[in-house]
């Protein structure tokens, strides 16, 4: 592929477009791994193809999402690693698509450079077909584009779009949720891929030693923590839906609990929280503390360990934990619905 494609005036401008060629033969044996429907055409073409199975679905819905992964990225910069930003480009939009009860079916991801290095890409691409294959979703196609002047030669963006399928008549409606229903948490892996602004300026990152051991972090690095990737909870989810009557997710991202949870919630209803129950990450107690942030800041930022809520009746409630535990999972109950107007009360939380 592209033997006789080459220009030297473009080469001359910045963009080598024998290394896009590179880069792909070096990705392919990580996209193999991704590979789900039989429909499928080898990357390279203009399209990407996904051979849609609809077998007892009786009105499908297609889903779509797509986010990128922020400036999480510096980090990977400066740790010079990049095998694994990919798992949360597609974590941030399989876990979006899932809210609604979607099965995430295909993604593309788009790598904007400074300069394209083979190898580099492939670290990256290595990173989404992990993703990929966690969501048992395919890689159908992508695209890396070679910026220079745009970005620096050591730099990129990071950016994806997953679609995913649901039956009409099972999509989760929030309008089903009733007083008494019980919320559930699922834990975060840790930042996830939000608030990575506000962490930069807490730590100074660029100045700190983000390789060092920290007794706060259980002898990890804060680089190391830091880079964690998203959890993704296609699976567990997938088969909580088969199983119970969900009433609501929400997948907790930029904003928090207080901007994230009261989506799932319908009008007139509300969830109460104590802030005691919440299993707060370490890496969260040494921001709030290195930043002298205050608690309903940190609660309206990050995710503060739990990556994701699902709310079922009261009667689900054992049945549910049981299922997300088969899959690894240690969930726990975060909070209980009742009637509020206001969507969403933290008991304890400190304002100050």
């Amino acid at each position: 592929m592209g033997s006789k494609s080459r220009s030297k005036s473009y080469a001359a401008a910045g963009v080598d477009i024998t290394a896009g060629y590179k880069a792909v033969e070096l990705m392919k044996k990580h996209i193999a791994r991704t590979v789900v429907s039989s429909g499928s055409e080898a990357i390279g073409g203009f399209g990407g193809l996904f051979e849609l199975d609809l077998c007892g679905i009786e009105k499908p819905v297609l889903v779509s999402g797509t986010d990128g992964v922020g400036t999480k990225l510096k980090l990977a910069f400066l740790m010079d690693k990049h095998d694994t930003v990919g798992i949360d480009c597609v974590a941030m939009c399989v876990n979006d698509v899932i809210c609604c009860g979607a099965k995430p079916l295909v993604f593309l991801d788009y790598i904007a450079c400074g300069k394209n290095v083979p190898e580099k890409i492939a670290e990256i691409v290595s990173g989404v077909c992990e993703g990929c294959v966690q969501a048992g979703s395919e890689l159908s196609g992508g695209e890396t584009a070679e910026m220079p002047g745009f970005y620096p030669v050591d730099e990129y963006d990071l950016a994806g779009f997953s679609v995913g399928i649901v039956d009409k008549n099972k999509i989760i409606d929030k309008k089903s949720m009733k007083e008494g229903d019980v919320m559930i948490a699922l834990p975060s892996s840790g930042v996830h891929s939000n608030g990575f602004s506000l962490v930069r300026k807490v730590f100074d990152i660029e100045k700190c030693d983000l390789k060092a051991p920290v007794d706060e972090l259980e002898g990890k690095s804060l680089g190391e923590v830091l880079l964690t990737p998203t959890k993704i909870y296609v699976k567990p989810m997938l088969a909580l839906f088969e199983k119970v009557k969900v009433r609501g997710v929400s997948h907790i991202t930029g904003g928090g609990f207080y901007e994230n949870i009261p989506r799932s919630i319908p009008e007139g209803l509300g969830v109460r929280i104590n802030k005691d129950d919440v299993k707060v990450l370490p890496i969260f107690k040494l921001i709030q503390k290195t930043g002298k942030i205050s608690e309903r800041d940190m609660f309206n930022t990050f995710n503060m360990g739990v990556g994701m809520c699902v709310t079922v009746d009261k009667n689900d409630v054992s049945t549910s934990l049981d299922i997300l535990r088969s899959f690894g999972e240690q969930p726990y109950v975060l909070g209980t619905i009742e009637k509020n107007e206001d969507k969403i009360v933290i008991e304890g939380i400190l304002d100050d």
